[in-house]
């Protein structure tokens, strides 16, 4: 498998996977559902569609067994998540997820975060210390114009280069997007407005 930096130098396509979280009902315990989009570029090639607990802990395992059971682990180079948490507060454990799927994991996040209302909401749910710890190696997060995110695995330069490559417009790789418009419409019956 060629690195993110290698497969920029030879102007190869990364291939890419971008898992969201669906809308849930914020009253229920409901599963949340999660989607998988794997993109060639900005091109869509596959998709993946899981569950996992509202406000749980178990959304390192739920990703890293959907990509890990999956026909398109040997071809991704990097896994792209909406952010480091999904289904409220079930926070990924960032450098675990890129160990265990042995690629380079990204959180892609709209704009810089307000650590202090994460950290006070986070005293309203389960396990609020785990997630706290699961939040901190998340590590830096990196502003390179347009993009800001967190990562592992890579190197931030090269993974600001990649998610340029992979997104048409704005700031929001294509396999994110995707992932956000599909969740939506198989949840509502419609794609939202806001990816």
């Amino acid at each position: 498998m060629k690195s993110l930096g290698e497969i920029i130098r030879l102007g190869k396509t990364p291939r890419v996977i971008g898992f969201d979280d669906a809308p849930f009902d914020k009253s229920s315990d409901a599963p949340v559902n999660v989607s998988g989009i794997v993109c060639a570029g900005a091109n869509m090639e596959g998709m993946l569609w899981g569950e996992l607990t509202r406000d749980g802990d178990d959304s390192t395992d739920v990703v890293s067994e959907l990509l890990l059971g999956s026909k398109f682990h040997a071809q991704v180079h990097l896994v792209l998540l909406d952010g480091v948490a999904f289904g409220g507060f079930n926070v990924v454990d960032l450098p675990e997820l890129a160990r265990r799927v042995d690629r380079p994991c990204v959180a892609v996040m709209r704009r810089v975060p307000d650590l202090d209302a994460i950290d006070r909401a986070l005293s309203n749910v389960p396990s609020t210390d785990a997630k706290r710890a699961r939040l901190a190696r998340a590590g830096t997060i990196h502003e390179i114009d347009p993009f800001v995110f967190q990562c592992h695995g890579a190197d931030p330069d090269e993974v600001a280069a990649t998610l340029a490559i992979l997104t048409l417009n704005g700031h929001v790789p294509e396999a994110l997007r995707l992932a956000h418009f599909i969740g939506s419409a198989v949840m509502t019956g419609s794609s939202s407005n806001r990816a």
